[in-house]
């Protein structure tokens, strides 16, 4: 049976039915075009047969669209109304119901998906969106790849290279689980409600390793956090206060081959990762407590 994608005025309609009204609180914008979602599932290379997991499903266009891509779906929702309704409006749309999981939850607190997904595919929230793609990164590790749309600036932030101006945390602990690139624009127009921002497609293929450990991973980010929450200064005194003083967090930089007088945006996450295991070595306590 052939899947069959939602229309502008079909959105409108499930809406009212369900009584939604997108809101700014939940960053809510669905998407009414079908050629925008069929360009989102293409960017993200589904494929016939994949299991992928979707963040914010809505009323269903992105769903459908993998779907017809050949693909099931883990659907994750924080709405009840909209979880209940997209089983209803799959079948209605030719979709085999085995296909499609729903998952009746806040994405920030899943913990367990269905099928073990691979690839994220996903329009986030923008209030949301990076803390959901890296919680989900660092919960999942069988997601190998992803495509997700977030808002023109979060995407530029966390694509972007060391020396950037917009190089910070989010960049930093996105690369540790793999490359990102950006993957395509997408126009205002093709949102209900019109947003007020642009908006980006952002996506990633996982590094074929485990980079570190889950205490190396938090040890990292808590020098990462350091070091840009006071970005304007130098490394010996931004990480001052987790390392011991500037004395002693000159040696931990100096030891893990970083100059002190380095800036966060200067630094690779290698890099971090150097100095993090410098820290467990000489038994500092970044990021343990």
């Amino acid at each position: 049976m052939t899947v069959t994608l939602l229309g502008a005025s079909e959105i409108r309609r499930l809406a009212a039915e369900l009584d939604v009204t997108p809101t700014k609180k939940l960053g809510q914008n669905f998407v009414v075009d079908a050629n925008t979602v069929r360009k989102i599932v293409h960017a993200a290379r589904v494929q016939p047969g994949e299991r992928v997991v979707e963040v914010g499903p809505g009323l269903g266009s992105l769903t459908l669209a993998i779907l017809e891509a050949g693909a099931s779906v883990t659907a994750v929702e924080i709405d009840h109304r909209l979880a209940a309704r997209l089983p209803q409006t799959a079948v209605e749309h030719g979709v085999e119901p085995e296909r499609l999981t729903v998952v009746d939850a806040d994405a920030l607190r899943v913990t367990a998906l269905p099928g073990e997904p691979s690839v994220l595919v996903a329009n986030l929230p923008y209030n949301v969106s990076v803390p959901v793609l890296l919680h989900f990164l660092e919960t999942f590790p069988y997601l190998q790849r992803g495509v997700v749309m977030v808002q023109a600036e979060v995407a530029e932030r966390i694509a972007a290279k060391p020396g950037s101006k917009i190089y910070g945390s989010p960049s930093v602990k996105a690369a540790w689980y793999g490359e990102w690139k950006l993957a395509g624009n997408v126009s205002r127009q093709v949102f209900w409600p019109v947003p007020n921002v642009d908006s980006l497609l952002v996506g990633f293929d996982r590094t074929e390793s485990e980079r570190g450990s889950e205490d190396e991973r938090r040890r990292t980010f808590a020098i990462v956090d350091a070091a840009f929450n006071q970005r304007r200064k130098m490394l010996r005194q931004a990480l001052s206060g987790l390392l011991g003083g500037s004395a002693a967090a000159s040696e931990v930089l100096i030891a893990a081959g970083v100059a002190p007088t380095a800036r966060g945006e200067d630094l690779t996450v290698d890099d971090y990762q150097r100095v993090a295991q410098e820290v467990a070595r000489v038994g500092a306590t970044a990021g343990t407590d």
